[in-house]
């Protein structure tokens, strides 16, 4: 139950500048001192407020008043007045100039501030900087003051009055009262629910149209969150009809009127035609990407192809064994064309192709260069072909504070030859980047497995340039690696050919690396699992649970889902007492945890794995150890890490682990897919365990039909030119900016 008490701001401990989340004392009017924790913003030492709010008892700092809300009243006597103005949060008044100013002008003070502060030259010691200082600091202090207030009336928290103001300062109410839908569009972490449920509060009519096109932006972010770059533009106005509950003409006029801004581009095609819609920043990419791939390929020849026969024999003696002849056929056309497509499963020799494409440009007085898209794939790749090999990002010189990359057209790599790795993990925009910065004289060899999940960005970049038949691709289908020893790669490929895996439902010596235990009730999967992670795989396997051993999950919610295993998982494997409570996790020292998105001032990357060494919670801080790199985590950024005992199978794309663990059920039905169960086996080094309905698995390697994205690249590629609806110029130099590179979905 809800409790009310009222007091004066005492002292501040904390205060988080992005958010306003607040540790602070109150003095009671009994006496009493209470330590209140939450979201605190436009608030000033002294003042009165009046809090609503429950007690809670934290097991190291004892009882808390965690606030609900709260009200400030305004200091009524002189003394009040004189105490608020000298507590420093008014730029220009101390506290002996605020007792020359209430001295002055009484009870009246603050009255006069608000609509005749010119009158403050009449105190000795303010002049008219001092008093511009004054008027500056007043307006935000009193700004803030009123946009908090108004955001509260209408149910929403001090937090978001923080970013508000951030963005527009003492323009805020007038920004939102024009138009609220501004801040789905221009604030990070602000959805079109939100923005619409306070234009909703405001009166804003339904079917209006500024409420139709930030209902457009969303559903397009939406669908590019799943992987569309574009989208038909029918079923794109059925969608925002089922959001939005308004008529088809009045989205159909709010896209036209967003093309008309440039903020969408559509474009036809199709037989027959159909009309697709973009995000500018996604239209620009593909773009770009196709335009990129034919003015390269029209760019010249490749390296000159002399000599070689007496190359093949060097290749042998540098790598200590012979290529077989598909793999001198690829070697052969990465030689010849200017750009190659590599794809083929695991053990299939497309490590052994790299390095000799390397040794042979080498030879030859090339320079190559080695990328792949995430850090945990540019460091295999570093390990495997025993070069250096940096993430895309690292490659392509990204400035977090500019929030571009430093090569592009204008500041081109210095190479004659690119190989990207895992390029099936590289979404439209990052290929977009990666072209622009490719010289025209250069070589692209992409290698990748274009059977594994596709990219978790928008777009199917590497399938969409096979499928054009416009770029030669060598598909290697020989298994080389552990054919003899090793069941994961050979049931890989069986699960990708839609075969059933050969593998052991009991632990067996003889295959000691592929199994699959039936478990047909949720609740037994749940208790095999946990039993597995904490004693089997240490006692029948040898294995580390929190060191060797990752769980992979298709889906987010349920039992077997990622968020309910991460908690019953860190109950088994790192008991204790929760130190640091956000929302429904909770964190411990030794906790598993994995970085959610990239982080380029800290250099760790969207699901790079790492352990929390400590939490210190004077300082407020997290360290967390990433590879033997410690990194600080202050309490405000801790949306950025989650816990990482369970993970998707999505978020496992690029890594590879000791053993894997692989719980399916009937219930994720949506996402039993080949590619998906494909992808989980192929994550495993030295063994995967397979847990779960056997129906669920037989499903798995039956679906190949993968979720379409709908992406124009392939035919851009075939075609020279498609019939545009855009009503914005595409300038093959532009960059991607900050908001188009960095805009994710606020709900």
């Amino acid at each position: 139950m809800p409790v009310t008490l009222s007091g004066h701001l005492e002292h501040v401990t904390f205060q988080a500048e992005d958010t306003g989340w607040t540790v602070a004392r109150l003095l009671l009017g009994d006496g009493r001192q209470i330590n209140v924790v939450g979201h605190l913003v436009g608030v000033s030492l002294g003042e009165h407020l009046e809090v609503e709010g429950e007690w809670t008892n934290h097991p190291r700092f004892g009882p808390q008043f965690k606030l609900l809300q709260y009200r400030i009243i305004m200091p009524a006597t002189a003394e009040g007045i004189q105490k608020y103005l000298g507590s420093g949060a008014i730029k220009g008044i101390g506290p002996v100039m605020a007792g020359r100013i209430v001295e002055h002008f009484g009870e009246r003070t603050l009255d006069l501030l608000d609509a005749d502060l010119h009158r403050l030259l009449e105190i000795e010691g303010i002049g008219p900087k001092r008093l511009k200082l004054i008027r500056s600091s007043w307006k935000a202090h009193h700004g803030m003051r009123e946009l908090m207030v108004f955001l509260q009336g209408h149910g929403m928290g001090p937090a978001l009055a923080v970013k508000i103001f951030k963005e527009y300062g003492n323009r805020s109410l007038d920004v939102i009262n024009k138009n609220p839908y501004r801040l789905a569009t221009d604030l990070y972490g602000v959805g079109f629910l939100t923005a619409d449920r306070l234009a909703r509060n405001l009166g804003f009519d339904t079917e209006s149209v500024l409420r139709a096109e930030a209902g457009v932006l969303y559903v397009l972010q939406g669908l590019g969150d799943q992987g569309h770059v574009c989208y038909p533009e029918a079923l794109l106005l059925e969608r925002c009809r089922d959001l939005l509950e308004i008529s088809s003409e009045v989205i159909d006029r709010a896209v036209r009127g967003l093309m008309d801004r440039g903020m969408v581009a559509v474009e036809s095609s199709g037989d027959p035609p159909q009309n697709y819609v973009y995000l500018k920043r996604l239209y620009i990419a593909e773009k770009g990407v196709g335009n990129g791939i034919r003015d390269l390929m029209r760019s010249g020849t490749a390296i000159p192809l002399t000599g070689w026969d007496n190359l093949i024999p060097w290749v042998r003696k540098r790598l200590g064994f012979d290529l077989a002849d598909r793999q001198k056929e690829a070697v052969k056309t990465a030689l010849l064309n200017k750009v190659t497509v590599i794809t083929g499963g695991p053990g299939t020799g497309k490590t052994t192709l790299i390095k000799a494409i390397i040794e042979i440009m080498k030879r030859r007085g090339q320079t190559v260069l080695l990328t792949a898209p995430t850090g945990r794939a540019a460091k295999r790749l570093a390990q495997s072909s025993e070069q250096e090999a940096r993430t895309i990002h690292r490659l392509l010189e990204f400035s977090p504070n500019e929030n571009s990359f430093k090569r592009n057209r204008d500041h081109p790599l210095r190479a004659d030859v690119v190989v990207v790795d895992e390029a099936s993990m590289v979404d439209i925009t990052l290929m977009y980047s990666l072209l622009r910065a490719l010289p025209a004289e250069a070589v692209l060899v992409l290698v990748g497995d274009v059977d594994q999940l596709p990219s978790v960005g928008p777009g199917a970049v590497l399938k969409d340039i096979i499928d054009s038949g416009k770029v030669p691709v060598i598909r290697l289908d020989q298994i080389f690696r552990q054919a003899d020893e090793s069941m994961i790669v050979v049931n890989a490929h069986r699960v990708n050919a839609g075969k059933w895996p050969i593998m052991h439902t009991e632990v067996d010596k003889e295959a000691p690396d592929f199994y699959f235990f039936e478990r047909n009730q949720e609740d037994r999967l749940l208790e095999s699992l946990l039993d597995l992670c904490t004693v089997r795989v240490r006692n029948h396997f040898g294995y580390d649970p929190l060191n060797e051993v990752q769980v992979l999950t298709p889906m987010n919610r349920g039992a077997v889902g990622v968020h309910n295993l991460n908690l019953e998982l860190q109950k088994a494997l790192n008991p204790g007492e929760i130190e640091l409570k956000r929302g429904d996790t909770g964190f411990r020292t030794g906790d598993k945890v994995m970085q959610l998105r990239n982080n380029y001032d800290k250099e760790v990357y969207n699901g790079d794995i790492g352990r929390v060494l400590s939490i210190a919670r004077e300082e407020r801080a997290l360290l967390v150890e990433f590879d033997g790199r410690i990194l600080p985590y202050d309490f405000s950024d801790l949306d950025e890490i989650s816990l990482a005992y369970a993970i998707s199978i999505h978020k496992s794309q690029g890594s590879e682990y000791p053993a894997v663990i692989v719980p399916l059920l009937m219930q994720h039905y949506m996402l039993l897919q080949r590619n998906l169960i494909y992808t989980a086996i192929t994550r495993g080094k030295s063994l995967v365990i397979i847990l779960g309905q056997r129906k669920a698995l037989e499903m798995a390697i039956h679906n190949d039909k993968t979720r379409k994205r709908y992406t124009l690249l392939k035919d851009r590629l075939v075609q020279s030119s498609g019939h545009e609806r855009s009503a914005f110029i595409l300038d093959p130099d532009e960059p991607l900016s900050d908001e188009m590179f960095e805009r994710e979905p606020g709900e």
